[in-house]
């Protein structure tokens, strides 16, 4: 179990710092790299953020795909896949020619590479995710899908880490030509992150089982005539939607911390704070998630999942009109608690998320259900944020229309949770043995 659990947190690390670098890259480079030296900073910086959502809108269909195959013929095999696909994908961004060079050609190859990264997270997070959750045992399932959940945090310990320290190491003139480039080539490690897990480990006894069951009976009970996908969506449509709108407020305050305010904070026309200031409040509230999700998660095994969940969702919301009054003093330490307390009420709904969505849906149609609900939230949550933000901020030059966003947001988290039934005492079989699990209050 530990190994397994290990595997899934190296696995998510690595994926997610190269979903995070181009998140990063989009807020401090790409304005420059990849558009036009004339076009204003603020249609730029919104055209990057552009390129930035290209992943989310990736991520759904990424889900789709990578759900079906991973009901039908393993975890395992799919995630292996989907790890390949994005450390190949992210290696390629590092080897692009800018528009100086190449002109919109090089925007349209961003474009491009960036669909194919969102196609392999789409895929990656349902099968790293229950790899470990279908594996652990049932008293410590939040604890242990909070393993794959640690990965978002590790992944962006590492990107920006990673450009931390580049950007003390080289001048910004170095930065912009070559340096921003690194992280992206060190992706390929993640091409031997995947040749590991298709060697040393099996698929989960819950998928294993229904195989069995299948091969033993092959009658309608167990066996699935059409897609996995469509199968969940006739199956579980509110769970699916209800599961999406629970993403909701951590995508949007998450992605508006790591994209928008690096880049809100460094603008030279407003709080010009250093680059690394910003960086480095984002690197500690990282440190600071990474023990809230283990004890949150951990909690929800013994308290449920839903309360906990809820409280987060209610804290995150009142936190948003907290952030930027604290970030505009321009204090490092007061920059560095608004950072983290956003990330800390995240980690109280990331922690135990994993397994409250495995629990939701029955083995057959899991990866497909849980990965639909995660990509959807995410695509109308993290893929939006960073330009909506950058939209009101641009349109009436101050911030409070921002929070109210992410509140809204984080309301629409809350309403979703409370539809939800409790599922922390869930059997993970199948329904078809069980009489059916993840119900609807």
């Amino acid at each position: 179990m530990r190994r397994v659990a290990l595997t899934s947190l190296a696995g998510t690390s690595i994926e997610w710092f190269d979903f995070f670098i181009f998140a990063t890259a989009a807020a401090l480079v790409f304005p420059t790299v990849f558009f036009a030296e004339e076009t204003p900073r603020y249609l730029s910086l919104i055209w990057s953020f552009m390129t930035f959502a290209v992943g989310f809108l990736a991520r759904p269909i990424g889900g789709i795909v990578f759900g079906h195959f991973g009901d039908r013929i393993g975890r395992k095999k799919t995630l292996v896949s989907a790890l390949l696909m994005m450390g190949i994908a992210t290696t390629l961004i590092g080897f692009l020619p800018t528009y100086a060079t190449v002109g919109v050609l090089a925007p349209a190859m961003l474009i491009v590479l960036r669909f194919v990264q969102g196609l392999a997270v789409g895929g990656q997070w349902g099968g790293a995710m229950l790899l470990v959750t279908e594996n652990a045992p049932p008293n410590r399932r939040g604890f242990y899908g909070a393993f794959a959940q640690s990965g978002a945090a590790v992944g962006l310990i590492l990107a920006n880490g990673t450009f931390m320290i580049i950007t003390a190491s080289v001048s910004d003139e170095a930065f912009i030509t070559w340096g921003w480039r690194i992280p992206f080539l060190a992706s390929v490690l993640l091409i031997a992150l995947s040749l590991y897990v298709q060697l040393r480990l099996e698929d989960t006894p819950a998928f294993r089982e229904l195989q069995a069951l299948k091969e033993a009976k092959n009658g309608p009970a167990v066996a699935t005539t059409r897609s996995p996908v469509v199968e969940a969506l006739a199956t579980y449509p509110k769970q699916i939607m209800l599961a999406a709108g629970a993403f909701l407020g951590t995508q949007v305050m998450f992605y508006i911390l790591i994209a928008f305010v690096v880049a809100y904070a460094t603008d030279p026309t407003g709080l010009n704070l250093p680059r690394n200031t910003i960086l480095q409040a984002v690197l500690i509230s990282s440190f600071v998630q990474i023990p809230v999700l283990f004890i949150s998660a951990s909690f929800s095994d013994r308290h449920g999942r839903r309360g906990i969940y809820m409280t987060g969702a209610a804290l995150l919301g009142v936190w948003a009109f907290l952030l930027f009054p604290l970030i505009d003093t321009g204090s490092t330490v007061l920059v560095t608690i608004a950072v983290c307390g956003g990330q800390i009420f995240i980690a109280m709904m990331y922690g135990p998320q994993a397994a409250f969505l495995t629990e939701l849906f029955s083995t057959h149609v899991r990866y497909s259900g849980v990965s639909l609900g995660y990509q959807i939230g995410a695509i109308l949550g993290g893929a939006l944020a960073p330009i909506i933000a950058t939209a009101i901020y641009a349109t009436y030059e101050s911030t409070f229309g921002i929070s109210i966003y992410i509140a809204i947001a984080c309301a629409l988290t809350l309403l979703s949770v409370f539809l939800l039934s409790e599922t922390y005492k869930t059997d993970l079989q199948d329904p078809a043995l069980d009489g059916g699990v993840g119900s609807i209050t």
